[in-house]
């Protein structure tokens, strides 16, 4: 069988998971199967068969698995924030078809030679920065929960941290290498321009207070620092800098500290003082409240969990339990429903992504490719870990989506650009040489 028909044969079982999954919500919501799961999973199933043949047309010889395993992901947060808000639902699946339109226009525009790309490295560095400082232009950006994310143009909001990483790793796939042999070497002055475009990266994200990008654009950039150099000093140098700098942030930055008190202690016993209402609260009633009602809800799900559209997400007055449920913590309704099985499950899925990425890598056959394969799975591996170990309590929790499943357009065309940029580089890299 070939990798197209193997593709093929994946979006079939995608969307026979979408279609099941619309209408196990229908069936424990209304007691029977609506029409409308039906034909949601029909759309659904034939947005994808129409990548599957612009796929098929621009890049013939590309990975096999990576279209189905993301239409499984998206199949997941579909489902689960169509069962959380229907309207919602409606909306991501709109953004699912924009990010699939984006991904067909970028196959078609780049399928001669993605490569081209690299020319523009400096001019994507610039624009990394420039967009991650547009949340901090006043009458621009919009603080949610303490955090610079959003951006409102208009009827327009988008996050454009998402597009930033981005361009930030085309950025240092097209620098690295070009300069990985003499940064090999460790001549400093070439690591000039380097540092600078992701010295101002961080200090925006700094300013803006948005650590969890910050945390991923740095490990997005120690993991392709040391791709391109096979030097480990340089990695466990960027560790020494980073736990420096998270002391100097800690001490400096309330917002840290915060969020680290969170972490270690989400409970206490005696009422602390509670910036929110400026009364003593007990922590798990003020500031760590999200936290604590995640990892409950996690708990509810048990092994088997409850059930789709079963899970409890909202008081007997319809108050919901867990506040910014579609976005930074789907992971915990999903944890609820389909219990510790149904978490996993979507955990392997994705690591298998995070696996055909990384085997796209190694078979990339020019520095560019192997650089910015390298840097996309591995950002889209590690923004997997901070959020659902955030969610888990495994590491602090910070304000980013899970790719593919939250709820949140901008999310969803960059990881589709994601994608796209992985197709190219397999279909390059798997291409029979005459």
């Amino acid at each position: 069988m070939t990798a197209r028909n193997r593709e093929l044969f994946g979006l079939v079982v995608a969307g026979l998971i979408a279609g099941v999954a619309l209408a196990s919500v229908t069936i424990a919501r209304d007691a029977e199967v609506a029409t409308s799961a039906v034909t949601w999973g029909a759309l659904f199933l034939g947005l994808y068969i129409v990548a599957h043949v612009v796929v098929r047309r621009t890049a013939p010889y590309a990975d096999g698995a990576l279209l189905p395993l993301t239409a499984v992901l998206t199949a997941f947060g579909l489902a689960t924030i169509y069962r959380l808000d229907p309207d919602d639902g409606g909306r991501q699946a709109l953004w699912v078809a924009v990010g699939v339109g984006v991904l067909a226009g970028a196959l078609i525009w780049l399928r001669h030679d993605y490569r081209v790309l690299e020319s523009y490295r400096y001019v994507f560095g610039v624009t990394a920065v420039a967009l991650l400082l547009l949340p901090s232009v006043p009458g621009l950006g919009e603080r949610v929960n303490g955090v610079r994310l959003w951006v409102d143009i208009g009827p327009l909001q988008f996050q454009p941290g998402e597009l930033a990483k981005i361009c930030l790793i085309l950025f240092l796939a097209g620098y690295l290498r070009e300069k990985r042999e003499v940064l090999a070497q460790g001549r400093l002055k070439e690591f000039g321009p380097l540092f600078v475009i992701w010295g101002a990266a961080m200090l925006v994200i700094v300013q803006t207070n948005d650590l969890g990008s910050a945390l991923l654009n740095f490990g997005v950039f120690l993991a392709m620092l040391y791709v391109a150099t096979g030097r480990a000093l340089y990695v466990a140098a960027g560790l020494a800098l980073f736990v420096g700098g998270a002391a100097v942030l800690y001490n400096a930055l309330q917002h840290v500290q915060d969020r680290v008190t969170i972490w270690l202690q989400p409970w206490t016993d005696e009422r602390v003082y509670c910036a929110l209402n400026g009364e003593l609260e007990l922590r798990q009633d003020c500031a760590s409240y999200q936290l604590v009602k995640s990892l409950y809800s996690i708990a509810n799900g048990g092994f088997g969990g409850t059930g789709l559209g079963e899970g409890t997400f909202a008081s007997t007055d319809g108050t919901q339990l867990i506040p910014y449920l579609r976005t930074d913590f789907i992971y915990s309704a999903i944890a609820q429903e389909l219990g510790l099985i149904g978490a996993a499950a979507l955990l392997l899925v994705f690591m298998l992504f995070v696996v055909r990425g990384m085997r796209v890598a190694l078979q990339a056959q020019d520095g560019f490719s192997k650089l910015a394969a390298a840097g996309l799975t591995f950002g889209f591996a590690l923004q997997t870990f901070i959020i659902v170990g955030g969610v888990l309590r495994v590491v602090p929790l910070t304000g980013i989506t899970l790719p593919f499943v939250s709820y949140g357009g901008t999310s969803i065309v960059a990881n589709f650009l994601l994608l796209a940029g992985l197709l190219l580089i397999s279909n390059r890299a798997n291409t029979p040489r005459a």
